[in-house]
C-alpha cells in the first residue's frame, strides 16, 4: 500500500532530473576535459585506498581517467556551469567495507561537488554525514539505510535545503531530532530503526513529507497534535515499536490523504478517536498491541479503501456488526481483546485487572468530534437559528 505511489514519484523526480542534467554516458579518454571531473577522479581514488571489501567488484572498474564510466558513478552536464560533472553516486547494496571497520565518508561525498544524488544503502560506512555535504547546491536525494552510521542527528543535513529525499534508517544514531527537521522540504522523511530517545517534537506536522517513518526508535509520549497540519500532504506514517503513550489526538483524523497509519507496539490507550471516520482515503490501519479500550469504532470498518485493520492486543470489549463483517473477511483482526463471545481473547481475569484502574483522556470531549462532517452539523444549525429568529424557515 502506497508502494505505487511512491514509485511513481521516484520515477517522476528522476525523469525531471534528467531534463535538467544533460546525461552524458561516455567522458573523452586521455586527458581531463575539464577541472570538475580531475576533482571527482581524485576524490574516487582516494576513497577506493580506504575500500577492503568490495565483494560486487565496482572498485576494479575505477581505472583511468574516465570516471564516467566507472560503476556506480552518473555524469551530466551542470546547468549553471555547462560542464560534464559526476552528479550521483550509486552504491546500494554494494556490501563495501573498509579496513579495521571503518568506512567514513568524509572526503568522499562532501568533495563531490556537483552532487545531486548519493544512494548509498546496504554498506558497512561508519562515522556520520561530514561537514560540506549541505553546500552541494544541487543535492536532492541522500539514501545512507543500512550502514553502521552513528552519533547525534547528522544536523549537516539540516542545511541540504534542496533535499527531498532524506534515508537514515537502520543505523545507529542516537540522541534528539532536532525540531529543524521537520522543516525540510522532503518527500520522504525515514528515520526509523535508530536510537532516537526523545519525545516527538511539537512541530512534527510542520513537515511536508508524504512518507513519514519513526518505528523502532525510543521516542516518548504523546503523538503531537500539530499532525493536522499535514493533512493535505502526509499519505503513510509509521510510529510503531516506540514508547509512545497516552491517547491519540483527534487531530489524527483531518489527515485526509493518509493511506497508511500504524502506531502498534506502543503504549498507547484510550478510545479511538470518532475523527478517524474521516480517513477516507485509509488502506492499512494498525492499532495493535497497544492499551486501548471501549469500541472497534463502527466508523472506521465502514472506510471503504480500507485493506488491513489491526486492532490485536488491546482491550476492547465491544464490536458491531460493520466490524463483526470485516472480521469473516479476514480484514480486521481483534484477537487479544476483551470482546465477549470472540474466540482468542485474553482471560477474564486479565481484563478485569485491566479495567480495575480507572482510565481516562485529556480533552476526551474532543474524541467524539468528526471534523469532516462538522461544517454540514454547522451550516444546519445556523439554518435552525435562523428559522427560529423567524427567517428562512421555508
Amino acid at each position: 500500500m502506497g508502494t505505487i505511489s511512491f514509485c511513481a514519484s521516484l520515477l517522476l523526480a528522476t525523469l525531471f532530473l534528467h531534463l535538467c542534467f544533460q546525461q552524458e554516458v561516455e567522458a573523452q579518454p586521455g586527458p581531463f576535459i575539464n577541472n570538475r571531473l580531475r576533482n571527482a577522479f581524485n576524490v574516487i581514488q582516494a576513497f577506493k585506498r580506504r575500500i577492503q571489501s568490495d565483494p560486487k567488484n565496482y572498485t576494479g572498474t575505477w581505472v583511468g581517467n574516465n570516471v564516467c564510466k566507472y560503476k556506480g558513478f552518473t555524469c551530466a552536464v551542470v546547468p549553471d556551469l555547462k560542464k560534464l560533472a559526476v552528479i550521483g553516486v550509486s552504491f546500494n547494496g554494494a556490501l563495501f567495507g573498509g579496513f579495521n571497520n571503518r568506512l567514513p565518508l568524509n572526503g568522499f561525498i562532501d568533495r563531490l561537488e556537483d552532487l545531486v544524488f548519493f544512494h548509498a544503502n546496504s554498506n558497512n560506512f561508519t562515522g556520520t554525514v561530514p561537514r560540506g555535504t549541505a553546500r552541494h547546491r544541487f543535492f536532492y536525494e541522500l539514501d545512507l539505510s543500512n550502514n553502521k552510521l552513528t552519533g547525534g542527528f547528522p544536523n549537516e543535513t539540516l542545511g541540504a535545503t534542496n533535499l527531498t529525499f532524506l534515508d537514515l534508517r537502520f543505523n545507529s544514531f542516537n540522541a534528539t531530532v532536532p525540531p529543524k527537521v521537520f522543516n525540510l522540504d522532503v518527500d520522504l522523511l525515514f528515520l526509523n530503526n535508530n536510537n532516537f530517545q526523545q519525545r516527538l517534537p511539537a512541530n512534527l506536522g510542520s513537515t511536508p513529507a508524504h512518507y513519514l517513518t519513526f518505528a523502532n526508535n525510543k521516542f516518548v509520549g504523546s503523538i503531537p497534535r500539530s499532525i493536522r497540519q499535514a493533512r493535505n500532504t502526509l499519505y503513510e506514517v509509521l510510529f510503531l515499536g516506540n514508547r509512545l503513550s497516552g491517547c491519540l489526538p483527534y487531530e489524527i483524523g483531518f489527515l485526509k490523504q493518509a493511506t497508511v497509519f500504524d502506531v502498534s507496539s506502543n503504549i498507547l490507550t484510550g478510545p479511538i478517536p470518532n475523527s478517524f471516520a474521516c480517513l477516507g482515503k485509509l488502506e492499512y490501519l494498525s492499532l495493535a498491541s497497544n492499551q486501548f479500550y471501549g469500541r472497534v469504532p463502527e466508523a472506521v470498518c465502514r472506510l471503504r479503501n480500507l485493506e488491513r485493520f489491526s486492532a490485536a492486543n488491546n482491550y476492547f470489549s465491544r464490536i458491531g456488526p460493520t466490524c463483526r463483517a470485516l472480521i469473516t473477511k479476514k480484514i480486521l483482526d481483534v484477537r487479544g481483546n476483551c470482546i465477549p463471545g470472540l474466540p482468542n481473547q485474553k482471560t477474564a481475569a486479565q481484563c478485569a485487572a485491566f479495567f480495575s484502574i480507572p482510565r481516562t483522556c485529556p480533552r476526551l470531549r474532543t474524541l467524539r468530534i468528526i471534523p469532516c462532517r462538522r461544517s454540514l452539523w454547522s451550516s444546519k444549525y445556523q439554518w435552525l437559528y435562523r428559522c427560529r429568529l423567524g427567517r428562512e424557515c421555508h
